[in-house]
């Protein structure tokens, strides 16, 4: 099946199955930032902005994106979460970032000045195996306003 939606901004087709998840659809389409790891929605690898709000790519079906909007770190260009991130040297191995400044510019929209527990909360769905959790919300409230 053909999935019209908005990716990043422009509109865009996926090719997908009716049983298929949005991760691997995406992964086809060249989207590498969004990661296969748990296939279980508990670390946050795959999280994609749908409509504005974080959800796990690989327990959101394909179809349930047609005709809305969804963004990967691909498509934040150089956003002030992503540069918070580099300038706090919030990871390590890389692999869980893109999920966590998904989750981050989220919480930021929300509510520009977060404290420590409602940082913690925000980005409670998503794992860093490396544990750069300390530079991570260094990273979210270097962006606080």
């Amino acid at each position: 099946m053909s999935v019209e939606l908005i990716l990043n901004g422009r509109a865009a087709v996926l090719d997908a199955r009716t049983d298929e998840m949005l991760l691997p659809a995406l992964r086809r389409a060249g989207l590498l930032s969004v990661r296969e790891t748990c296939a279980i929605g508990v670390c946050g690898a795959c999280t994609v902005l749908l409509d504005g709000e974080p959800v796990s790519g690989c327990l959101t079906l394909a179809a349930q994106a047609a005709g809305r909007e969804v963004t990967t770190v691909e498509g934040l260009d150089g956003d002030p979460v992503q540069r918070a991130f580099a300038e706090a040297h919030a990871f390590q191995c890389g692999w869980c970032t893109p999920g966590f400044v998904l989750a981050a510019k989220r919480l930021l929209e929300l509510n520009p000045s977060p404290g420590d527990e409602e940082i913690a909360e925000a980005l409670g769905g998503n794992l860093c195996r490396c544990g750069s959790y300390v530079k991570i919300a260094e990273a979210v409230r270097r962006c606080a306003s």
